[in-house]
């Protein structure tokens, strides 16, 4: 799992490919039965109260757009929690150690989520180490490495800030 490089590689246009962007709202016409459209949604967080409960609301109607949700099984229902938990510490994280997050962005094409926190923090998240299970916070980083693909930080190209993502596996 890494922490340190960036996702997808510069020069890639990552996740929504046509590079749009997307309010929230699925496109007009709507994806054909069966696929997950591509592009992004974002959640505008500045000065937002509420920002950790919003961004799961946000996120859990992607779910249902993308049709992650509702959970046709144990497989589908563990990896729409497990989104949820991730989208919940990322933003936890920003309101706690970064003061508070900018962005959330959400994108789902194939079999990948990928998941975005924007902040202005100058600090870099990490698993702390050595993880201990019995003691309270500290967990956040933690059950992001364990549950995500992989995860990483990009720090913004004006010098202030960063953007953290994390990558999910589709249900299969």
């Amino acid at each position: 799992m890494s922490t340190t490089r960036p996702c997808p590689p510069p020069g890639d246009p990552g996740p929504g490919a046509d590079g749009a962007a997307s309010s929230g709202a699925p496109s007009p016409d709507g994806p054909p039965q069966g696929s997950r459209p591509a592009g992004m949604r974002r959640l505008h967080l500045v000065g937002v109260s509420g920002a950790v409960p919003m961004s799961r609301d946000f996120t859990r109607q992607a779910l249902y757009d993308w049709g992650w949700l509702p959970a046709v099984g144990a497989d589908h229902r563990a990896a729409a929690e497990d989104v949820l938990l991730v989208v919940s510490e990322l933003v936890t994280n920003a309101c706690l150690h970064a003061d508070g997050p900018e962005e959330l962005r959400v994108s789902c094409t194939g079999k990948v989520l990928r998941l975005e926190v924007v902040d202005l923090g100058a600090g870099s998240p990490a698993p702390r180490t050595p993880h201990r299970a019995g003691r309270p916070g500290g967990h956040g980083m933690f059950i992001v490495q364990r549950l995500c693909l992989d995860w990483g930080v990009v720090r913004n190209e004006s010098g202030a800030g960063k953007t953290v993502w994390a990558e999910l596996a589709a249900p299969g």
